[in-house]
């Protein structure tokens, strides 16, 4: 079975079953959206149908514009039909972290190229929304709170192992956060002993939210650990 199988099936038997707290509500974009499965699918049999190792590079979680609803980390419909030649009929969505993850995959020689080392996920692989003050649901982040921290870290251990199993080459792990992400992977590991070191780097929302004009710095920065 290819690497590309093994991540659908994965992707596909992705289920939380736990209990939230209260006001959080879980989103997996695999069983809610039906063409998620289909995108992701094309996705990664155009770039993981071998048997090559990668390192894995992880998020927080799927947001709500990007792998919410194409079911691969920061890709979102935009990035997935210009970077990738994978058209989404029917679906608009733009993500402020893909813009910069592909523009550092441009740099870095093109998805080809760039996924032929690398497969990109998350801490928790699926997401979380909650209400905001207007009744919206926002995103939320599986360290937001401490007891939903709890309550799904069993979920990310069970889901860890299961990618690692996949064939990831586990001497080196990257961790997009150089904050609460980061201080939870490092302990995570540093107990379970997955990967021979975890390297941060700083996330790319906060690059484009808060760094905007060093933009091209944090580009290199990356091209640089991920050389």
């Amino acid at each position: 079975m290819s690497l590309a199988n093994r991540i659908i099936e994965f992707n596909r038997s992705l289920k939380f079953t736990g209990k939230l707290p209260q006001g959080i509500r879980i989103m997996n974009p695999y069983a809610e959206n039906s063409e998620a499965l289909a995108i992701s699918s094309r996705f990664y049999q155009k770039y993981f149908d071998d048997e090559k190792p990668r390192k894995l590079i992880l998020g927080i979680n799927p947001g709500r514009f990007g792998a919410g609803l194409t079911g691969i980390p920061f890709t979102d419909s935009v990035r997935l039909e210009n970077n990738c030649d994978i058209p989404v009929p029917g679906i608009d969505t733009r993500e402020l972290s893909s813009v910069f993850i592909y523009e550092m995959i441009e740099a870095f020689g093109g998805p080809e190229v760039f996924y032929q080392r690398y497969f990109v996920s998350a801490v928790c692989p699926l997401g979380f929304v909650k209400l905001n003050n207007k009744g919206r649901e926002v995103n939320y982040n599986y360290y937001d709170s401490k007891a939903l921290q709890e309550a799904v870290e069993p979920f990310i251990i069970k889901t860890l192992e299961q990618q690692i199993s996949m064939g990831i080459d586990t001497s080196e792990v990257f961790c997009l956060g150089t904050g609460k992400n980061f201080k939870y992977l490092q302990q995570l590991n540093k107990e379970r002993q997955y990967f021979n070191k975890v390297t941060p780097v700083e996330h790319p929302r906060y690059v484009l939210q808060y760094k905007l004009k060093s933009k091209k710095e944090y580009i290199e920065k990356y091209l640089k650990i991920l050389a």
